[in-house]
């Protein structure tokens, strides 16, 4: 018989405190469990973080040294050592990255103008340029905020549920807020959402900007089971099957139409009418839901085709109510996760297979000139300007995890080798000093990388994140052969 510690027997008794509380009605009612989602946000092993792309704005958590403002290709974390930080995930948001450890600390770095890193960070030395040294450069206008640039946890007693054995199951960011759901349903955020005017406001009239972790007010008798953030808002998915949204809804994120005399006293989490759903994904401002037959619905905002709804592309349009996704019907697909853009989308199947739709201005779906399909919105100049209904890529290998930024993309194929495509000038694609836009899922090669097995991947603005754990001897010889390296 094995010995069970005082953890196991306390871990046991809160189990059995939840369970008690659990009626067969509601057990009823239940489709999703938080089990469902924890193969896609946590690793199993503590992961070596690499980080790349512009980091002006301290985005990357390379320190505060100006020469980490721009990193071309994935570079190893020094602060965040696998073997003592052991983060095991990790949310990456518009300039902000937050990530959780084995031990259930949340660590963060980036910009913290509204609140969004969690901790103070007023107390900062800042270096700024010696304008009378000769090798001063225009482009050269500092070192960064200290406190902002370098990963640092945020004050374990600001998590309350920490100290009652409840575990942190998923992190999330937008551009300006952060949020952490619990193992017991609770949801703690911080930051606020921005809109067209400016700052809009963080929870109802009540709070303007929330500067450490708060405790949002429950809204659903069912516990939360996975987040979903966008630009300036989120999106929130319960044990029942039912969809929130909180944050700001100009472009109809929130599928309601809010009006203006009452956006704040309406900013909270609240449902629109979409259930029986198992899966939800966000882009900057529209919006997924998988329902239990794996139907994919959208909303929001739709000029690009990102939405994936019809072949019809309009200036600003809206999709003001979930209309459903026109994937291909003879397939019998089976979504694996969503993951999208400002103005692009992808969709990754069970089996590896990747659909891509949306703008293709800046290579943001990933498709050569030479094969776009006949579906291709083309404008008044015979300008091809996006895909308007998902395209499935070909001639890649099949991919098992995705992430998507304002304007580029990254996949990891089944062997753990990232890949990338889209906007190039901030060198968030990770292929080195070229800065050229990248057309077609392009492999990341670099020494830092070069033996990792990827497991997780986050886009921001204008960076990007990776998470992996170090092949053996025996393993990354056997890649490479495969590869051909």
């Amino acid at each position: 018989m094995v010995k069970r510690t005082a953890k196991d027997i306390e871990d046991a008794k809160i189990d059995h405190h939840e369970a008690k509380k659990l009626s067969k009605t509601y057990m009823k009612h239940v489709i999703n469990t938080q089990d469902d989602y924890k193969h896609m946000y946590i690793s199993v092993q503590p992961l070596d973080i690499f980080c790349w792309g512009t980091g002006s704005m301290c985005e990357l958590g390379l320190g505060p040294l100006a020469k980490n403002k721009e990193v071309k290709r994935p570079r190893l974390n020094p602060f965040l050592p696998h073997d003592e930080a052991k983060i095991v995930s990790f949310a990456v948001g518009g300039m902000h990255t937050l990530a959780l450890d084995s031990d259930n600390n949340i660590w963060s770095w980036g910009c913290n103008d509204v609140g969004a890193l969690g901790r103070d960070t007023s107390g900062a030395k800042e270096n700024l340029k010696d304008m009378d040294k000769e090798d001063s450069s225009d482009d050269d206008d500092g070192d960064l905020n200290e406190l902002e640039s370098t990963p640092s946890k945020i004050p374990r007693e600001c998590f309350p549920p920490l100290a009652d054995g409840h575990k942190i199951v998923q992190l999330a960011a937008t551009d300006n807020l952060s949020c952490a759901l619990f193992s017991n349903g609770d949801v703690y955020a911080w930051g606020t959402f921005r809109c067209n005017e400016g700052i809009l406001g963080f929870y109802q009239d009540k709070i303007k900007i929330q500067l450490t972790p708060w405790k949002v007010p429950s809204f659903s008798k069912y516990r939360v089971v996975q987040l979903a953030p966008g630009k300036d808002h989120i999106l929130f998915l319960d044990e029942e099957g039912v969809v929130f949204a909180w944050g700001n809804g100009q472009q109809y994120q929130l599928a309601r139409k809010v009006m203006d005399r009452f956006r704040l006293k309406t900013l909270d989490p609240r449902p629109f009418g979409l259930r029986h759903i198992k899966y939800i994904a966000s882009g900057e401002n529209h919006c997924f839901a998988v329902d239990k037959d794996d139907k994919v619905y959208s909303w929001g905002l739709n000029q690009f085709g990102q939405c994936g709804i019809s072949e019809n592309v309009e200036d600003g349009a809206l999709v003001i109510k979930p209309k459903k996704v026109l994937l291909p019907k003879d397939e019998g697909i089976k979504i694996k996760s969503i993951s999208a853009g400002e103005h692009h989308s992808l969709i990754l199947t069970q089996e590896g297979d990747l659909f891509t739709f949306g703008r293709l201005d800046m290579f943001e779906v990933g498709v050569s000139k030479s094969r776009l399909p006949e579906t291709t919105y083309k404008d008044e100049h015979d300008k091809a300007r996006s895909i308007p209904i998902p395209f499935k890529m070909s001639d890649v290998p099949k991919f098992k995890t995705i992430a998507a930024g304002s304007h580029h993309s990254l996949a990891v194929a089944a062997n753990g080798i990232a890949y990338s495509w889209g906007f190039g000038e901030t060198y968030a694609v990770g292929l080195g000093p070229s800065g050229d836009d990248t057309e077609v899922p392009t492999r990341i090669k670099n020494t830092a990388t070069q033996d990792h097995n990827i497991i997780l991947v986050g886009c921001g603005g204008q960076f990007s994140v990776s998470g992996g754990i170090k092949l053996s001897d025996e393993e990354a010889e056997k890649r490479a052969d495969e590869m051909d390296d």
